[in-house]
């Protein structure tokens, strides 16, 4: 298991940005920078492409069930910031994920 990453602007697509993030297994976390407020965490088993179902399609890549969530990134790209932890494996990850989960306020809890 990695530490986390420093925290980072998360990238618009549609302006060429690129999200720097474990290709196999990892744990994200979004934040507003302007309030330093708790958006989101989730995992996967590869985390860049799993961070990009963050965004509705055509801009995100994979699927996802919260369309609320996606929206949201994609209106707020402007102020979100991301940060990133690489694991060995995904189970590692998703059981960070939600252990990380239950200790934090987030504006979306799935």
């Amino acid at each position: 298991m990695g530490e986390w990453s420093e925290w980072r602007p998360f990238p618009d697509p549609s302006a060429s940005g690129y999200l720097i993030a474990p290709i196999g297994p990892g744990v994200y976390e979004l934040r507003n920078r302007e309030t330093r407020s708790l958006v989101y965490v989730g995992s996967g088993g590869q985390c860049a492409y799993r961070m990009s179902s963050l965004l509705p399609a055509p801009l995100g890549a994979g699927t996802r069930n919260n369309a609320r969530l996606r929206a949201h990134v994609r209106a707020n790209l402007g102020v979100l910031d991301y940060r990133t932890r690489p694991f060995g494996s995904a189970a590692e990850a998703e059981t960070f994920e939600k252990e990380h989960r239950r200790t934090g306020e987030y504006l979306f809890s799935t």
